[in-house]
């Protein structure tokens, strides 16, 4: 594996491969069995699979957990390694975004909604850091998992807005033994706020079931989450929507091809999102 921290590095490297299918995996890194499911994926499709790891500044807010972030870049090489990943791109900030770096991307509506009602100005940054990690990499094939559900919406819809000629793979949610879905922020929780945590799938799975067996109206399925996850005090909840998987925009009726459940939850500096999808992405 060879492990690239400059743009111009890797553009060589890849000018070297033309003509190989490439796979992209963007990472912060903290690898995770999610991030390896991507990964693994990615090895099945693709001759040359590289993975960015990169705490993106730009889409974390003032307050947020930015220096906190996990990293361990040499537990994460190894990993990597392991899969036999065969390019590990790991800029610094100063070699993404340069003095005077003053282009942003944004996707409009999409970002304003769910998360980005609490976090306004994260998916600017997603879109920045995604779209400059495309033109670099110029992969055909995009892995990302479907924990970030709206992340993925978002990024399909700048992908068809601005012509690019990748496919986003959407993969499906990766969940530890007692349910919790994936995610470096884990690393976070208490004992007690993980057990805590653990009411977010459960409410979820819960109303899976429900839908399933035919209650679609959205407001008694909102409704029912909010009182399971309002059981542990505990919880902080940021919001439980249930959207249009397309456009995010409030269902009244549940559409079994084309609905995003999605929670997402503060336990103490921690905020956690989960969520189940009827249809694709």
């Amino acid at each position: 594996m060879r492990i690239i921290k400059k743009i111009d590095d890797l553009k060589k490297e890849l000018f070297t491969l033309m003509g190989k299918k490439i796979g992209l995996i963007p990472t912060m890194g903290y690898i995770h069995e999610g991030h390896l499911s991507l990964i693994e994926q990615s090895i099945r499709e693709n001759d040359i699979n590289v993975v960015s790891i990169f705490v993106n500044p730009s889409q974390f807010g003032p307050n947020e957990d930015f220096n906190a972030y996990p990293r361990d870049m040499e537990r994460d090489s190894k990993l990597l390694e392991e899969r036999r990943v065969d390019i590990l791109f790991s800029p610094d900030s100063g070699e993404m975004y340069p003095e005077n770096f003053s282009t942003f991307v944004e996707v409009e509506k999409l970002s304003k909604v769910l998360c980005g009602r609490s976090r306004p100005i994260h998916f600017r940054g997603v879109c920045t850091v995604v779209l400059k990690l495309f033109n670099i990499v110029k992969p055909e094939n995009v892995y990302f998992g479907a924990k970030d559900a709206q992340q993925a919406v978002i990024i399909k819809r700048m992908k068809e807005d601005l012509n690019l000629d990748i496919s986003i793979k959407v993969m499906p949610i990766v969940r530890d033994e007692d349910g919790l879905a994936l995610s470096s922020r884990n690393k976070y929780l208490s004992k007690e706020e993980r057990e805590a945590a653990l009411l977010m799938p459960e409410a979820l799975k819960e109303a899976n079931m429900l839908i399933n067996n035919g209650l679609f109206e959205a407001n008694k399925i909102r409704e029912k989450i909010v009182r399971e996850l309002k059981k542990n005090k505990c919880i902080k909840i940021d919001y439980v929507e249930i959207v249009n998987l397309k456009t995010l925009e409030s269902l009244d009726k549940i559409d079994n091809n084309n609905t995003l459940v999605a929670v997402a939850i503060k336990l103490g500096e921690t905020r956690l999102i989960d969520n189940f999808i009827l249809g694709e992405i």
